[in-house]
């Protein structure tokens, strides 16, 4: 079994590595793109994600605002961060994970949809010039 440091350190540089690769998407694209992965779950429309892994990621935010610390820091010093640390490092690899997966699938279905012609934008009833 690992230990908690070096997996604190391979989600990050995992994560590090998918996010920062020549042109791929930046954090803030990842970040953005949350809410709209979060409402494609729930439509049903993208099943790349479960609902239970963003309920889990928006827990572990949770923990992470939260004033109230199972682990103190104040009482356990250093090793009170390391919960903290392993539950942030895993919801930075799960952020850039999920987005990573969703995005693509965007721009799959972005791909698929026919321009748009001007049969496709007529209003009937407007007279096409």
């Amino acid at each position: 079994m690992a230990s908690p440091r070096m997996t604190i350190i391979r989600n990050l540089v995992n994560a590090l590595r998918l996010a920062s690769r020549p042109g791929g998407p930046s954090m803030v694209e990842r970040l953005t793109a949350l809410p709209r992965l979060a409402r494609a779950v729930a439509r049903g429309e993208y099943t790349g994600a479960t609902t239970g892994r963003l309920l889990m990621m928006v827990g572990a935010l949770g923990w992470l605002l939260s004033p109230i610390d199972l682990l103190p820091e104040a009482v356990l010093g250093v090793f009170g961060l390391v919960d903290d640390a392993m539950i942030a490092s895993w919801l930075v690899a799960a952020v850039v994970t999920e987005t990573e997966g969703f995005l693509g699938w965007e721009r799959g279905i972005a791909a698929q949809e026919p321009a748009a012609s001007p049969a496709a934008t007529t209003v009937p009833g407007h007279v096409v010039g």
